[in-house]
């Protein structure tokens, strides 16, 4: 599969694998930040991409920003429909309370997961069939 990107700004990076066989293309900071502890903030990447139809993408967070430094997705993950021509933005957290965090050109922020989908539609039904769970809810399974 192939996935067509435009590059939106001088030194904007195409998106990609830190290692043959990694499932998420890492995307990458077009421009400069300072996020200051406990904000948030809209990072442009500088890229557009061509999602092909009955796939979607999946912006994710990295680990290792999340480890070291505190700093996670606000809306993760975050949805690019098929359909979608803009440049893709991150909205980065930065859940540290003391330091802040900056953001360089060229730092990878985000990984975009290429996925197909099933494009269900909704019907309205008088009654559901049974499960095992049932209604239970949060915390019904037992997990700690």
């Amino acid at each position: 599969m192939e996935l067509k990107v435009r590059l939106l700004e001088p030194g904007a990076a195409l998106p990609s694998r830190a290692t043959e066989g990694d499932a998420g293309l890492d995307l990458r900071a077009a421009e400069p930040a300072v996020i200051g502890p406990s904000e948030r903030a809209s990072i442009g990447t500088g890229v557009a991409v061509e999602i092909p139809p009955g796939h979607a993408g999946l912006v994710l967070p990295r680990s290792g920003l999340a480890l070291r430094h505190g700093i996670s997705m606000v809306n993760a993950p975050g949805l690019i429909d098929s359909g979608y021509r803009g440049e893709l933005k991150v909205l980065l957290l930065n859940t540290d309370r003391e330091h802040a965090f900056e953001v360089a050109p060229g730092d990878r922020i985000a990984q975009l997961l290429i996925v197909p989908f099933a494009a269900a539609e909704p019907l309205q039904a008088a009654e559901l069939s049974e499960s095992p769970r049932g209604i239970d809810g949060f915390g019904s399974t037992g997990d700690r």
